[in-house]
């Protein structure tokens, strides 16, 4: 029963993934359910432009660089750094708005923490961060703890051994420079925000601990069965037969013990009454309390039940098709620029798309902290999440493709239980080739292969074009089970052809316009045909919703963008000075005149 039971999980893409491909320990998940100490706070740092703290004078790694954090033992003593005297930085944020020199900045800074600590016996101690951006080195007390590439995902690592009783150091040495070969490649449009961005904790954890665990809701056969099945699996973080996995939802009255094989895992079918079963929905975001004891330890999770799957042109949320009301949103805080990192920056940028009418919310073009994607859940609003293979990504690169399938495995293994989450999204506008086929294909087909109960989508662009006639041609189209596109009829096409223009989408999939809109500069005001002015955007928003509601199959759009964000890109003096004005609010986030147009619009949807 149990090797059956194992089959249909797989067949499901439930199975929990390897973490052969990584260094660091695999992404614990539900870090938030264990006790832990926060690291976030005040920390040193040290901006290290020519990086002659890890390099020496001919480039070559030391033994003895700022990670060990020397200091002088005798007066004659030659150290050029001293961490305890350097300035303090709030820790999690991003240097450029910290301080003003490093504006522009990218490179390396290095940063300092000491704590308290005592080594405990019978547990282990990870050090966890939210994020770093983007290639980070971290050693705790002169001692390499390990290296991570990508500066949206989560990572963590066994530092038990690592400790002391009383004062421990950890020090990160954080570059965000950009390279051809990365993920983004070196031209994006956001910014690049460097540093720690993300919250840093120790977690303590028993020596064997639920590393990942899974509860997805099996798609009914019909409406007239009595029950619905849930199906549930766990790995341990070790491969160790025989401990007790206990799993219970109070709520539904569900428990279950299970025994761990040989790998460590467990698996089983839950079956629940479906008049009982509330199923999670942005009107009803029932979230149940679900308990997991692994031996004589305990964590609580939060989880929602639906189903997410497409018919011919729908979209199906519980069986029934759904409209997306949607917006993109990046992850810069609400009032002002600087990286997003709060709970508080969360459920204000949510509040602004729910006010805006949104049920719906694609988080580009990155992985977002899990403050948002929690959240958004509590909120009712589903989620778009997407790695940043961005434009021109390094094709042909084995290395470039193993960094971008580790971004996407990261992404999908701390959100898989979350109930908002439906469209895992491997890319933005990239240029068609079949080198590029084959590298979207490959992170495509490994998405589907972690986690198959969710749609894969990305973001294309429209090349076939013919005076007023737009024919959507990718051959991504095979991979994905939303087609997607953005398109800029009024910005960077006259907005007077949008009554004119034709779409051609020969699919047989849904379609959500994944952006559309333009620039304004909140409180600008001029004629309709004034580039820059509220009035241009609000007009440009008015043809282009009309324009949509012609297009067969639209189940969903997520206008470009929430609010201004800044990008070195936008340089026009007065007007952009470094922000993308294509907001629905501004940067201090005050409505323009396209976010009645939008809400209206949304309202009869």
């Amino acid at each position: 029963m149990k090797k059956l039971l194992t089959t249909i999980c797989v067949a499901l893409g439930w199975v929990l993934t390897a973490s052969a491909e990584i260094k660091e320990l695999p992404i614990i998940q539900n870090v938030m359910a264990y006790e832990a100490m926060s690291l976030n706070g005040e920390w040193n740092y040290i901006v290290d432009v020519q990086e002659e703290g890890y390099y020496d004078y001919r480039m070559n790694p030391m033994r003895n660089g700022f990670f060990i954090n020397a200091k002088p033992k005798r007066p004659e003593d030659l150290i050029e750094y001293d961490f305890d005297k350097s300035d303090v930085m709030e820790i999690p944020s991003d240097w450029n708005t910290k301080d003003q020199r490093l504006f522009f900045y990218e490179g390396t800074v290095w940063f300092k923490k000491s704590f308290q600590a005592v080594p405990m016996k019978d547990y282990k101690t990870l050090l966890y961060f939210g994020a770093v951006n983007y290639d980070c080195h971290v050693w705790v007390n002169g001692k390499k703890a390990g290296h991570h590439v990508g500066g949206f995902t989560a990572f963590n690592y066994d530092i038990s051994d690592l400790l002391v009783e009383g004062e421990n150091t950890v020090i990160v040495k954080v570059d965000n420079k950009r390279h051809a070969d990365a993920v983004p490649t070196l031209i994006f449009d956001w910014w690049n925000y460097g540093g720690i961005t993300r919250d840093v904790k120790l977690v303590k954890v028993p020596k064997v601990y639920l590393e990942d665990y899974s509860l997805q809701l099996v798609k009914s056969e019909g409406v007239k069965n009595k029950y619905r099945q849930i199906c549930f699996s766990a790995k341990l973080s070790q491969a160790e037969i025989g401990h007790q996995v206990l799993i219970h939802i109070p709520e539904l009255q569900l428990k279950q013990l299970l025994t761990t094989d040989a790998e460590g895992q467990v698996t089983a079918m839950l079956r629940v009454p479906a008049k009982k079963l509330q199923l999670w929905s942005p009107e009803n975001p029932k979230l149940y309390r679900v308990e997991l004891s692994l031996d004589n330890s305990t964590i609580g999770d939060e989880i929602g039940f639906r189903t997410i799957e497409t018919r011919d042109k729908q979209i199906l949320l519980n069986g029934k098709p759904i409209f997306l009301k949607g917006i993109s949103i990046h992850e810069e805080k609400p009032n002002g620029g600087g990286r997003a990192n709060s709970a508080e920056d969360a459920r204000t940028l949510l509040s602004w798309a729910k006010e805006l009418g949104c049920n719906f919310v694609r988080l580009a073009h990155y992985p977002h902290n899990e403050y948002m994607v929690r959240e958004a859940e509590k909120m009712g609003i589903l989620v778009w999440s997407e790695i940043p293979c961005y434009w021109t990504i390094a094709w042909t690169n084995p290395e470039t493709l193993a960094n971008a399938k580790g971004q996407l495995r990261d992404m999908i293994a701390r959100d898989h239980n979350r109930a908002n989450v439906i469209i895992w999204s491997i890319a933005n506008e990239t240029p068609h080739s079949a080198q590029r086929d084959t590298f979207l294909g490959n992170l495509a087909q490994y998405a589907r292969s972690l986690d198959n109960t969710r749609l894969i989508s990305m973001a294309m662009e429209v090349t076939g074009q013919s005076n007023y006639v737009n024919r959507l041609n990718d051959n991504m189209n095979e991979y994905v089970d939303v087609v997607s596109f953005n398109q800029y009829i009024g910005w960077y096409r006259d907005v007077n052809d949008a009554p004119k223009m034709k779409w051609e989408i020969p699919y047989n999939k849904p379609v959500i316009i994944s952006e559309f809109g333009g620039g304004a500069r909140y409180g600008l005001h001029g004629e309709k045909n004034q580039r820059w002015t509220e009035e241009f955007q609000e007009n440009l928003y008015k043809e282009n919703t009309a324009m949509l509601d012609k297009i067969e199959g639209l189940s969903g759009t997520t206008p470009w963008i929430l609010k201004d964000f800044r990008s070195p890109r936008r340089v026009l003096p007065g007007i952009q000075d470094y922000y993308n004005r294509k907001g629905l609010y501004s940067d201090k986030g005050e409505k323009k005149k396209a976010f009645f147009v939008l809400q209206e619009w949304y309202k009869g949807k």
